[in-house]
């Protein structure tokens, strides 16, 4: 019988991911990833090379020994651990109709649990701390006038990274009914309406010359389109000059994404319904936008007020009957 496992990884990613999923890049990089591991440690513990390994090799034991291998070696976070885990899952779902004869040994890797974690309370910024990062670029130049528009339009739309690098130049409409129009996670298309400072601000930002003919919205001074990485850098250029008016920034770990989690929260704090919020963000279930409300004290604060108090005596200070309690009770 000739080995099936190369073929049958090619075909998830060419046939199931790409043509029947539309996965994303980035949703393809980290399954990659996930599968480049798994054959160096199935090749290390078997002693075969990965295109020699047979599919019965990738048994529920390998499997649960690579996330031990992962946990234990590798020291990687609960989060790398199941985003691995998954992409695993996903390769055995598609064998289920693939490899029907293989039935047993898939349901036994798709029941391999996943590890749980603790799940950390959204980080977000407060109006201040916005608006001394706005503050922060020099926009008596290009670059500072770039960096401004970006972080103003980050910050009131909520944009993902790699939504925001990927944006063009006619992906902004300025007209009525002001918007941006992006494609999101999953390859989902969403509009975000704009406020008229942020309009106001790309209006005058896109009757710039555009550097080198370039169309993407935010370029480098090149006509380039901007990595994530340059857009992490100059965030955190601009957080650390802003820290000097704002010291409470240089406690916090600011990143585009707790700009993304602060713009949430905004819409929260004016009383926007959380469905909204998660239209909004472009997330897939409102379960996704339950974590700003654990985050904000204020929502939590107006519930309590709601509540009618308990009918309880006030706490009358304890007096002591006794002369060695008295007597320490007097000191």
């Amino acid at each position: 019988m000739s080995n099936i496992l190369p073929g049958l990884i090619e075909r998830f990613f060419t046939q199931r991911l790409v043509r029947q999923r539309n996965a994303s890049p980035h949703t393809i990089s980290a399954y990659r990833d996930a599968f480049r591991l798994l054959l160096k440690f199935a090749h290390t513990r078997t002693g075969k090379r990965p295109s020699a390994l047979d599919l019965g090799d990738l048994d529920a034991d390998l499997i649960v020994a690579f996330l031990d291998y992962l946990a234990d070696d590798r020291a990687v976070s609960a989060a790398t651990y199941n985003l691995r885990l998954t992409a695993i899952r996903a390769f055995f779902g598609f064998l289920a109709f693939e490899e029907p004869a293989f039935s047993g040994q898939i349901q036994r890797v798709l029941a391999v649990p996943g590890k749980l974690s603790a799940k950390r309370e959204v980080s977000y910024l407060v109006r201040e701390e916005i608006e001394a990062i706005l503050a922060a670029p020099d926009r008596t130049t290009w670059l500072g006038r770039r960096d401004h528009a970006l972080l103003l339009m980050t910050a009131q739309t909520g944009l993902r990274l790699s939504e925001l690098v990927g944006l063009d130049r006619d992906a902004v409409h300025l007209g009525s009914g002001a918007h941006v129009r992006c494609l999101g996670k999953g390859r989902k298309e969403r509009i975000t309406p704009l406020t008229q400072a942020v309009r106001a601000t790309l209006r005058a930002w896109l009757e710039e010359p555009a550097r080198r003919g370039a169309k993407a919205l935010f370029p480098t001074m090149h006509g380039d389109r901007m990595s994530s990485d340059a857009v992490q850098y100059l965030l955190a250029k601009h957080v650390a000059t802003a820290s000097d008016r704002c010291p409470s920034l240089a406690r916090k770990r600011v990143s585009p994404h707790v700009l993304r989690h602060s713009a949430a929260m905004a819409l929260l704090e004016a009383g926007v319904d959380t469905t909204v919020i998660s239209l909004w963000l472009g997330h897939e279930s409102t379960r996704s936008t339950q974590p700003y409300l654990h985050a904000h004290l204020a929502v939590k604060e107006a519930a309590l007020a709601k509540v009618a108090p308990m009918a309880v005596d006030r706490p009358r200070r304890f007096k002591a009957d006794d002369q060695l309690l008295a007597f320490l009770d007097s000191l």
